[in-house]
C-alpha cells in the first residue's frame, strides 16, 4: 500500500515539478517579430550562481469593462517599455474582462488596451516600487462622425 502511494505521489509530482520553466537572466526577455516572447532563448538560465533561483517579476493585472461597466471578454492588452514604439508583450482578456501580464521589475512601461469601435486607452505603469499593480479600464466607444449618414 506504501509503495502504491509513493508511485501514485511520484507520478503527480514529478511531471509538476519539471514543467515549470526557468527564465532567462536578462533584464527584458528577447522577443521575435510577432511581439511574442522567444522561447528558444529564454529556456534555461546559464549563470552558475543564480542556478535555481527564480528570475524577480513584476505583474500588470487589470480588468477592461465597457461603457455600462459590464466585464469586456477578448480585448486586445498591449504592453511595451515607456518611450518605445514596439510593443513586446500581449494578451487578451479573459471571459470576465481580466488580463495578467508578466514583465521585468525596474522599468516603466506602457499598458494600451485596443478594442474596435472603441478609443484606445493607455495606461503608465512603474514596476520599480513594488511587485504588482492592478489597472481598472473603462472603454469608451467612438462617436460616430455626423457625416449625414443615417445610422
Amino acid at each position: 500500500m506504501r509503495t502504491l502511494v509513493a508511485v501514485i505521489l511520484a507520478s503527480v509530482l514529478v511531471p509538476w515539478v519539471t514543467a515549470v520553466p526557468q527564465q532567462a537572466t536578462s533584464s527584458v526577455p528577447p522577443t521575435s517579430s510577432t511581439g511574442q516572447k522567444d522561447s528558444s532563448s529564454s529556456s534555461v538560465s546559464t549563470s552558475g550562481s543564480n542556478k535555481g533561483k527564480p528570475v524577480p517579476s513584476f505583474l500588470i493585472v487589470g480588468t477592461v469593462f465597457n461603457e455600462k461597466a459590464l466585464s469586456f471578454p477578448g480585448v486586445q492588452v498591449r504592453v511595451r517599455l515607456a518611450g518605445q514604439k514596439k510593443f513586446r508583450w500581449e494578451t487578451y482578456t479573459n471571459s470576465r474582462g481580466e488580463f495578467a501580464v508578466r514583465v521585468p521589475p525596474g522599468y516603466d512601461y506602457e499598458v494600451v488596451i485596443h478594442e474596435k469601435h472603441c478609443e484606445d486607452q493607455t495606461r503608465s505603469v512603474d514596476s520599480k516600487v513594488d511587485v504588482q499593480q492592478r489597472l481598472s479600464v473603462q472603454l469608451i466607444p467612438v462617436s460616430q462622425a455626423t457625416t449625414g449618414a443615417k445610422p
